[in-house]
């Protein structure tokens, strides 16, 4: 589509395709470099950061606070009770399990497709999916009483021949995430051992050499080097990849297995998966924006980023959409009474404020997306991937306790209403996920330097007499073209 609503002399608009550029005009190998590695070198670290940095840890300490509570009192002082014995803390595990879903399809599926303008955006996208599977961990730990046996969940010998029952949805959660994260944090790292070595020959400092050359493990930048690099990516997609539909179909099926109104139904694997996907990418723009404007990346992550993100948005978007209709025609197409009564209630029970929050975060408001001229304003989808944010973050609300409020029967109908203790967890774990995400961005590189090389337009094959001829589209540390002729 052309971007016709753009001036014409716009440096970031290809005058060929009048498409927003993937990276701005004029950079070159050491450009790049230096301006990623600047980032994680300077000696003079901002004030913004500081101040971002307390403030995230302060948030951080309430949840320290919260869960140092829970564990002197016990459950009790979160707002559970029977019949909603799921409250908070399985809202949450499953919206931040979905955050960290845009990371992996960045990462993997995006590769295995080559497309190209993820190479801006996966590396803290990955980052964003390990902090987010951090803070979801976290919950069904705490959520079960004594976190201390957590190890229980897990199939070992023991002398009181106890196993837990590999029949549970709650068992296979536990195998999912911990596979999940395992391949992510090992995706990661094994993408950022180029720039680590490259921060390793940049360091001035002998403490930030060591460092950087330990995690760099020996890291020359061969050929040999770069095949077994490339080729332990493509792997590493691969397996990546049927996770990301995977770990949210098996976190679905805790509630579609159960016989509960509104939960029992077929739907919810693919709903849940396209929910993550949805959700994922709003938080990676929560993060893009910002790190642009207050580190002045502008040219590494430009427009074309923000606006293909929000295109993902929206088709994931219009498929929640399709998920929540069909929840609306079976209610009424299976003619049951209690499947019925559930949609009713969502829509104009006690808490149906919050299934038109849902709808106004999710549908609604998203549908402003259709119009490029909003896609490619950077303030407006900023506030944008707050807004679903918070919708998905109602969805899991909705989901979990509406059901269990009014189930099948009335004198087993109940309420739900959650205490200090339960906001001051989930406020917690976002300030825990900013405090480690801003540790992230200083201390590491945020941006793939050598993916972006690649896209450079030095690093393009030309022809010379019909015969192609790869120039050097790898990079030094220093950011000179080095030849691949050998190790």
């Amino acid at each position: 589509m052309a971007t016709k609503d753009a001036p014409v002399n716009n440096p970031m608009i290809d005058p060929v395709t009048e498409e927003y550029r993937v990276i701005a005009p004029g950079h070159t190998f050491k450009s790049v470099t230096e301006e990623v590695s600047r980032i994680v070198l300077t000696s003079h670290t901002p004030l913004g950061w500081f101040f971002g940095f307390v403030l995230a840890g302060s948030v951080a300490g309430v949840l320290l606070t919260a869960v140092t509570w829970l564990f002197l009192r016990g459950v009790g002082i979160w707002g559970i009770s029977l019949p909603v014995a799921w409250g908070f803390a399985i809202i949450n595990f499953v919206w931040w399990i979905g955050i960290g879903h845009a990371g992996t399809l960045i990462s993997a599926i995006l590769l295995l497709f080559k497309q190209g303008w993820r190479n801006s955006i996966n590396r803290f996208a990955e980052a964003m999916t390990i902090f987010a599977v951090v803070c979801a961990g976290m919950f069904p730990l705490i959520h079960v009483g004594r976190p201390w046996l957590g190890y229980w969940l897990f199939p070992y010998p023991s002398t009181m021949n106890y196993w837990p029952q590999f029949r549970s949805p709650l068992l296979w959660d536990v195998f999912a995430v911990s596979t999940y994260a395992t391949i992510s944090v090992v995706f990661w790292y094994i993408g950022m051992i180029p720039d680590l070595g490259t921060l390793r020959d940049r360091a001035q400092s002998r403490f930030a050499q060591f460092f950087y050359g330990l995690l760099a493990v020996g890291w020359r930048g061969s050929v040999r080097h770069w095949v077994r690099y490339e080729t332990a990516s493509l792997l590493l997609a691969g397996l990546a990849t049927p996770l990301v539909l995977s770990v949210h179909s098996v976190i679905s099926l805790d509630f579609s297995v159960a016989l509960l109104p509104g939960w029992h139904t077929t739907i919810f694997p693919p709903y849940f998966v396209a929910g993550a996907i949805y959700s994922g990418f709003a938080m990676v723009l929560t993060l893009a924006i910002p790190i642009r404007k207050f580190y002045h990346l502008e040219d590494l992550i430009t427009i074309r980023h923000i606006d293909n993100m929000g295109k993902v948005m929206l088709a994931t978007g219009m498929i929640v959409a399709y998920g929540y209709s069909t929840e609306v025609f079976m209610s009424w197409y299976s003619a049951s009474h209690w499947e019925y009564f559930m949609m009713w209630n969502r829509m104009f029970g006690p808490m149906g404020w919050s299934y038109w929050v849902l709808i106004t975060c999710n549908i609604a408001l998203p549908q402003l997306m259709w119009l490029r001229k909003f896609r490619v304003n950077v303030g407006l989808m900023f506030l944008m991937s707050l807004v679903v944010n918070t919708g998905m973050w109602f969805e899991r609300f909705v989901i979990v306790v509406t059901s269990l409020t009014r189930d099948y029967l009335p004198s087993s109908w109940g309420t739900y209403r959650a205490t200090k203790w339960d906001y001051m967890t989930f406020v917690g774990t976002l300030g825990l996920f900013t405090f480690l995400f801003l540790l992230f961005v200083r201390f590491l590189p945020m941006i793939p330097m050598s993916e972006l090389r690649m896209m450079l337009p030095q690093a393009k094959v030309k022809e010379v007499h019909g015969e192609p001829l790869p120039p050097p589209h790898r990079a030094s540390s220093s950011g000179t073209p080095v030849p691949e002729a050998g190790d």
